[in-house]
């Protein structure tokens, strides 16, 4: 069993009333027998650029019905808004794995790549998805972050957490998933706005259509999660980025991935899950 929950800061707080801590307890579309594993991904954010980008998700006091979640910043960063997703995993679907790897450079230097072993091996290697639910990058430089998850086997994968250029990075937590490739009612795949137009022509929106494949087997409208993977983002505006779907049938999707007012995003990208 599976669900997806997502928060959004906004319902609690009007956007122009930044805080560090902006959280509600949320009920799960449908009870667990048992508490359930909530690997969350940011699929929106609204920062200013006067201190460090700086954001972090948490999701605690989790039973079989609900959870408190939390959109959090810290050390002076206005965080005007986010949004949070969860994909909710029962803990005895075995099919599916789960974790998080941290990126910490503020003491010493972490590398950009690790290994990440699974719990229980697969019969064949699976398909992995990754996505960032917590960032910490210097307000002075661009903000430059991406994530993947490469070497994929079935004993488990390689988890990158990258930049380039002059960034600087403070910490970055990721979270992934991973299941059998052949699972029937199960789809995942990474966008990225440079699919429609390249990173030097940066726009307001980016979209584009997505058909599913036969294999992914959906006979009803799937649930879908998203999570940012990838950003490249002008330091001197402020940190804007939203990534979304729509026109979701049993067939595909649309994603958008947009930014507003005058930010400039020269690229940016998300993971999607769509599952039954």
């Amino acid at each position: 069993m599976s669900s997806i929950t997502s928060f959004d800061s906004q319902s609690v707080r009007a956007w122009t009333d930044p805080q560090d801590d902006t959280s509600a307890r949320i009920p799960f579309p449908s009870a667990f027998v048992l508490p359930p594993r909530l690997p969350l991904g940011i699929r929106q954010l609204d920062i200013d650029n006067d201190a460090n980008i700086r954001a972090r998700t948490m999701a605690n006091n989790i039973t079989s019905q609900s959870a408190d979640y939390h959109v959090m910043t810290w050390g002076g960063t206005k965080l005007y808004s986010g949004i949070v997703n969860s994909l909710n995993l029962a803990p005895y679907n075995l099919e599916f794995s789960s974790g998080e790897v941290t990126r910490d450079l503020k003491g010493a230097d972490d590398p950009a790549s690790v290994r990440v072993d699974f719990e229980r091996p697969f019969i064949s290697p699976p398909t992995v998805i990754v996505f960032f639910s917590h960032i910490n990058l210097d307000q002075n430089y661009n903000w430059r972050l991406k994530t993947s998850a490469t070497h994929i086997d079935q004993e488990g994968f390689t988890l990158n957490i990258e930049t380039w250029w002059d960034t600087i990075l403070y910490e970055a937590k990721v979270s992934w998933i991973a299941y059998p490739s052949d699972r029937p009612e199960v789809w995942s795949t990474s966008v990225n706005t440079m699919e429609v137009r390249p990173y030097d022509r940066p726009q307001t929106t980016a979209s584009k259509a997505v058909t599913f494949p036969t294999s992914a087997g959906f006979y009803k409208r799937p649930r879908i999660f998203v999570g940012f993977d990838w950003f490249d983002i002008n330091c001197k505006h402020n940190f804007r980025l939203r990534a979304y779907v729509d026109n979701v049938h049993v067939g595909g999707l649309t994603w958008h991935i947009d930014t507003w007012s005058d930010s400039i995003v020269y690229s940016a990208g998300a993971s999607i899950i769509a599952i039954r």
